[in-house]
């Protein structure tokens, strides 16, 4: 059954209250509110059937299973599946839940790690949600989830119907062992549930397959991630995943390898296969000491056979005390094995914490950090790599200074002293449907001079750090070791020309200074306690109206701009605010302004980059750089309509009217697929696109 519509208006107050997307008032998901949800099914002594990831093929996926094994599928709730389900049985552990049918080893390793951390476990699954009280057949989850909603904790809805075969799970399940009282099967369902609400935001259970370790891990976490390869990194790495241990990181690893077959190696690993880092210690073996880390496979079997392996005679060597502590003979997918054996068999380590200080030698360290958010602007500030000299200039560059050390830390000046992340933000839902880029960073030392550096400074002046290999990944990262000073970092794209939304952060050792250098003026963001401009005009006008919207866009945006046009009119005002208002007052509020003040500002600087001859008018073939630059795709005929929509008698069109058809394209893409999400439309979205332009 839908959200009730009476309730909208509720949902909606909550979302705009002070700190959404913090951990105390996280983000809804899909706009779906638990306790709302939950109370209005209580009460009617109704369950819950969730309509936005419904219990059908949709959810599972076109291609994840046969069609033989999809026409036996049965959505089964655990009330129906066992006499006594129970969310958890004696508190959550790595050794509850066993791999099933979807190929999301990477997702349970991360979940195997997470056990561990029961303060993260605690806010990832909030209390007090049983099947023997105040049960509604809805639970929710919540997750810091990067992918989709990149630092904003969201709070995931889901009914508890589940997919079956015969009355047996069939994909993420508990090994809990069934009891005269439960004779069908497992009695826990956390695993099961929680697997279903992260298959809810990627799309579905296909969306699932195959994937990075880190990509859960930072989504449970939202912490700050750093990959390592421990074929190349063997030196002090037993040492920083002791210290990141310590720090209650969670780690995972990968083998090398095709994951798409899985094969089992003689030596008892799995071939592209990932794994849950669940321990690091020191035996003394024949008067040596030897550096250990354990592993844990989440397909709940399946071990190393090598030394230090469950059954392995080097155990005979330590004493009985360690061999008491440390060694457990069970086949349950956890294993010890050395450092050396680890580095020549694993191909990637990834560490995720809420803190890097587990980088430093020292407690005394202490690390600051600044996130960005950027674009690459297809004609703009889409340079490309530093190969492309001509070009790659016109990314966004990121000043960073660098203070010098305190005395602490000076003597351990050998630790990288800042950490540089760079991840891009895609917009389809679903992760399979994704479309990643080859994308890599640059660090250039320079001296203290303003504006944008020109080609010329790039041409003869080559980075001190960058990104040595790009990788198509959702995020690339580097730890360097830079003497204090002045440098420029430069987030770049392997080709020209592409379009994409990142987030880039520079975490220091030292207290860092971040300005963002645009082609005309400087634009400070969090150096020094700038407000953006945004901010600023949303405190300062309270539910505008058209006419307020109209004096407030010609004098902060227009200018000298609007020769042709005379600005803004008060037409196009109504129709914008028609588009951003959210709570159908015919005004903006102060949210709704801010966020459509940045739209405009993006726009309008969109428009001035594609009208090559500056004359303010856009032509058809400029027309159609400035709409591929917004990152919406659209037909020709599409294109045609908009010209005869918001052009002039001769197609072309305005700056005012090419920013009322972006904020249109935007709002109307997103109803659409939010319309799509998870039902059949008969429209495809270019023709969604066509009936409501004219609206």
């Amino acid at each position: 059954m839908s959200t009730p519509g009476v309730c909208l208006n509720i949902m909606k107050e909550r979302q705009e209250g002070d700190g959404v997307g913090t951990l105390k008032n996280p983000k809804m998901f899909l706009n779906q509110d638990y306790n709302l949800l939950h109370q209005y099914y209580l009460v009617r002594g109704w369950r819950y059937i969730d309509d936005m990831f419904p219990p059908d093929s949709n959810s599972i996926g076109k291609n994840l299973l046969e069609p033989e094994k999809m026409a036996k599928v049965e959505w089964i709730r655990p009330t129906k599946l066992v006499p006594n389900p129970l969310l958890i049985v004696d508190g959550m552990s790595r050794f509850d839940f066993a791999q099933g049918e979807v190929g999301n080893c990477w997702f349970l390793a991360a979940l195997g790690a997470l056990t561990f951390q029961k303060d993260i476990m605690k806010n990832v699954f909030p209390s007090g949600q049983l099947f023997q009280k105040d049960y509604a057949g809805i639970f929710h989850f919540r997750a810091s989830i990067l992918f989709w909603r990149f630092g904003k904790w969201v709070d995931v809805v889901i009914d508890d119907k589940l997919p079956t075969i015969n009355g047996r799970l069939i994909f993420a399940h508990s090994k809990t062992p069934s009891t005269p009282q439960s004779p069908r099967g497992p009695i826990e369902f956390w695993p099961a549930l929680l697997e279903k609400a992260y298959a809810k935001v990627c799309g579905s259970y296909e969306d699932m397959k195959s994937g990075n370790v880190s990509e859960a891990l930072l989504d449970f976490t939202g912490g700050v991630h750093m990959s390592v390869n421990p074929g190349t990194n063997p030196q002090g790495l037993w040492d920083l995943i002791y210290r990141a241990a310590k720090a209650h990181s969670l780690m995972g690893c990968g083998t090398p390898g095709k994951s798409d077959f899985n094969k089992k190696l003689d030596n008892g690993l799995v071939e592209g296969h990932a794994y849950a880092v669940t321990g690091v210690t020191k035996v003394t073996s024949q008067n040596k000491q030897v550096e250990l880390v354990r592993l844990f496979n989440p397909w709940g079997g399946t071990e190393w056979n090598g030394d230090w392996s469950d059954r392995s005679p080097l155990w005979n060597t330590v004493s009985a005390e360690e061999q008491n502590t440390y060694l457990k003979a069970a086949e349950d997918g956890e294993f010890w094995m050395s450092m050396e054996d680890f580095c020549r068999t694993y191909s990637a380590l990834d560490i995720c914490s809420l803190c890097p200080d587990f980088l430093n030698s020292t407690s005394k360290c202490h690390w600051t950090s600044r996130f960005h958010d950027g674009q690459w602007l297809a004609g703009s500030s889409a340079g490309g790599r530093p190969e492309c000299a001509d070009t790659f200039w016109t990314n966004p560059q990121y000043r960073v200074k660098i203070n010098q050390m305190s005395k602490a830390c000076e003597q351990q000046n050998k630790d990288p002293n800042i950490l540089v992340t760079l991840m891009q933000k895609p917009i389809p839902r679903n992760r399979r449907l994704i479309r990643k880029l080859y994308i890599g960073f640059s660090i250039f030392k320079m001296k203290n001079t303003r504006g944008k550096f020109p080609a010329s400074f790039f041409k003869k002046k080559p980075p001190v750090a960058y990104t040595k290999v790009m990788y198509d990944s959702r995020e690339v990262m580097g730890c360097f070791t830079l003497e204090p000073g002045e440098y420029i970092t430069v987030p770049h794209t392997f080709d020209p020309n592409q379009s994409a939304f990142f987030i880039l952060g520079i975490l220091s050792k030292m207290e860092t200074h971040t300005e963002y250098e645009q082609h005309n003026t400087m634009n400070i963001i969090d150096f020094d306690g700038a407000v953006p401009f945004s901010r600023q005009m949303s405190d300062q006008y309270k539910d505008l109206n058209a006419e307020q919207l109209q004096k407030l866009l010609n004098e902060k945006f227009v200018e000298g701009d609007a020769k042709h046009t005379g600005g803004f009119s008060l037409e196009v005002c109504h129709s914008v605010i028609a588009l951003m208002d959210h709570s159908l007052t015919g005004t903006l509020d102060a949210e709704e302004l801010s966020q459509l003040l940045n739209k405009v500002r993006l726009y309008k600087e969109t428009f001035f980059h594609m009208d090559k001859n500056r004359d303010g008018i856009l032509s058809q073939t400029e027309l159609r750089n400035a709409v591929d630059g917004t990152g919406v795709r659209v037909s020709e005929s599409l294109l045609k309509l908009m010209s005869l929509r918001y052009g002039d008698s001769s197609g072309r069109i305005s700056m005012e009217s090419f920013i009322c058809l972006a904020i249109r394209l935007d709002r109307m893409g997103k109803i659409f697929r939010k319309l799509a999400n998870g039902h059949k439309m008969e429209l495809k979205e270019d023709e969604w696109l066509c009936l409501t332009m004219y609206s």
